[in-house]
């Protein structure tokens, strides 16, 4: 005997077609039906068309987001003798930021759970750039990650199959039926993950500009405003900062490459930028954490965080001592004339790290950990003509043309500076 399914998904679906509100017990069986396949993929992709253009009420995303927690699994780190703070960032160019971050936040004695993906597109996943350490594994048992927050205290490590299932479907569907930029959509997305990863508090990284996901700030703050929300009402101390996307994040674009900038940063040196955000979302999670003072500069120069990235890499049976690998090809682009870099476009260098084989373009491929570009000047930086402006690196050649083709027009050499801005635009905890 079938059982009778207590609401129709073709009504769910004309209520957000006709900007009516869903009502909370349809919007959790219409979750709910969708991961276990009674709604279709055709009904889904209609309702999140209709979500893109008629938007949803901050009750509705919370519902949306609690029911695609629901459909799976839910994590407690309570038993641990340490609080936990999270970092979610939606990406960017040349954004390792999470690389030196944990632990430098964890040489606190706050434990960062920080449960991470692989890049796809022009945007590089965190386990990709320290798959490039020899011997680094990304796969841990739920045991293993908990023994290791207690006695290192940061992890970064892939997350389960089990977290927010309903989302790896939805996420999929989003892709293929251009519903990718509906705000609903993402923050209950990321938050549904971030939720059900169960660390007590989280900060939020959402970029704005040519390089970022939202490349108006206008749509950036709408999407961290209803993350935050979402965050503090499900009892997640939330808060984020908008952070500029405008041109890439320190010098190096790429896996292995960021990976070295990563070290740099630990080691009290690396460039200014990436160590402004590093300390300013450190700031923000050990705050949330009950440590609004902590000099997180001073764990940066006198080799604290450094430690802790040795003990975090060894304990995931990498070698932080060992050689990353180098490409077996390189290009330099020269400077043609003397001046200052007026213009440094974040997404054509995303998207020519990636033609030189640093990203991917389906799930199943393989990422060239040496490939990737590494920027000899900075945004406002002066530069003399002949001197090197960016290197590309890569295992073939052939490559080289596609990623040169892909950066024409995206720098510039003048007279004037731009007005120097800083990476951290707003904080937003409300």
């Amino acid at each position: 005997m079938s059982t009778v399914e207590p609401f129709d998904a073709v009504d769910v679906i004309r209520a957000k077609r006709d900007g009516r509100p869903v009502d909370e017990p349809a919007l959790r069986w219409m979750i709910d039906a969708y991961t276990r396949e009674y709604v279709t993929d055709a009904q889904m992709s209609a309702f999140a068309m209709a979500v893109l253009l008629n938007g949803m009420s901050r009750d509705e995303i919370r519902v949306m987001t609690d029911a695609m927690i629901a459909s799976g699994e839910r994590m407690s780190f309570t038993a641990l003798s340490k609080t936990t703070v999270d970092k979610h960032s939606t990406g960017g160019v040349g954004d390792k930021i999470t690389l030196p971050l944990a632990p430098l936040v964890a040489a606190f004695g706050v434990a960062v759970p920080q449960l991470s993906g692989r890049g796809l597109g022009h945007t590089g996943g965190t386990l990709d750039k320290l798959e490039s350490i020899p011997g680094w594994r990304a796969a841990l048992s739920n045991d293993e990650m908990f023994a290791q927050l207690d006695d290192v205290g940061a992890v970064i490590c892939a997350a389960g199959s089990g977290l927010a299932p309903a989302d790896k479907r939805l996420y999929a569907l989003r892709d293929v039926t251009g519903t990718v930029e509906a705000i609903p959509l993402i923050a209950s997305s990321i938050m549904s993950k971030k939720i059900a990863e169960g660390t007590a508090s989280l900060v939020l990284d959402v970029k704005f500009g040519s390089g970022a996901f939202m490349q108006d700030i206008d749509k950036a703050r709408e999407l961290a405003r209803t993350m935050v929300a979402l965050g503090n009402d499900s009892g997640v101390a939330t808060t984020a900062l908008l952070t500029d996307m405008n041109s890439p994040l320190g010098r190096a674009i790429g896996n292995a490459n960021e990976v070295r900038e990563s070290v740099e940063v630990l080691a009290g040196g690396g460039p200014a930028d990436v160590v402004e955000l590093t300390v300013a979302l450190a700031r923000e999670m050990l705050t949330l954490a009950g440590q609004p003072d902590a000099d997180v500069e001073a764990a940066l120069k006198d080799g604290r965080a450094m430690d802790v990235w040795r003990r975090m890499i060894l304990a995931q049976d990498g070698d932080p001592d060992a050689a990353l690998p180098v490409a077996r090809e390189t290009h330099t682009v020269l400077a043609p004339s003397s001046g200052v870099v007026t213009r440094l476009e974040a997404l054509p260098f995303g998207i020519a790290a990636w033609r030189l084989g640093a990203g991917r373009a389906r799930p199943q491929d393989a990422v060239v950990h040496a490939a990737g570009i590494d920027l000899h000047a900075q945004l406002g930086e002066r530069i003399e003509a002949g001197h090197p402006l960016f290197t590309l690196s890569a295992e073939d050649a052939a490559r080289f043309p596609r990623a040169l083709e892909a950066l024409e027009g995206a720098w510039e050499i003048g007279e004037a500076a731009p007005a120097a801005s800083a990476r951290v635009a707003e904080r937003i905890t409300a």
